[in-house]
């Protein structure tokens, strides 16, 4: 068993390997495998990555949030699509992690460069469902993406 000490190096290359994905974001598996009951994992991710607003209906799947590294937009929404609340995570700040219940659609956003936070839900690893994805936002590679992105930071606090 490896022990991985959270540094500030190992925050640093989640930056590099963001940088260097098409998808602008990268993630560093602390968990064995994706059959493993409790993934714990960190996410590099840069402000023009987008994630698709979703949702995890097993009750299994709630989801934490912890921003280590720069600042995180977080947009929750109604099953319709309608913004129901935004928060801003920033690592030493005030809000710094959001627990994220199962059902709950939800998206997030880098609003600075070099952002990382830790990921903590149940296992195993299931891809995210096509009724779990919202039908009314654009999908990922989709022309819409960029001003669907633009839009969701209007709704986040400066």
């Amino acid at each position: 068993m490896s022990v991985t000490v959270i540094d500030q190096t190992l925050l640093a290359s989640m930056t590099e390997q963001a940088c260097s994905l098409p998808r602008r974001r990268g993630n560093r598996n602390f968990h064995p495998a994706d059959d493993y009951p409790a993934h714990r994992l960190l996410i590099g991710i840069e402000p023009d990555s987008y994630v698709v607003p979703h949702c995890h209906f097993a009750p299994e799947k709630d989801e934490t949030l912890i921003c280590l590294r720069g600042r995180l937009g977080v947009i929750l929404f109604t099953p319709a699509g309608e913004v129901d609340r935004s928060i801003v995570l920033e690592a030493g700040g005030e809000a710094l992690g959001i627990d994220i219940p199962h059902g709950v659609f939800h998206s997030v956003c880098a609003l600075q460069p070099g952002t990382v936070l830790f990921e903590a839900k149940a296992g195993p690893y299931v891809p995210v469902a096509a009724n779990e994805r919202a039908s009314w936002a654009p999908a990922e590679g989709s022309p819409e993406v960029p001003a669907y992105l633009a839009y969701l930071r209007t709704l986040l606090p400066v």
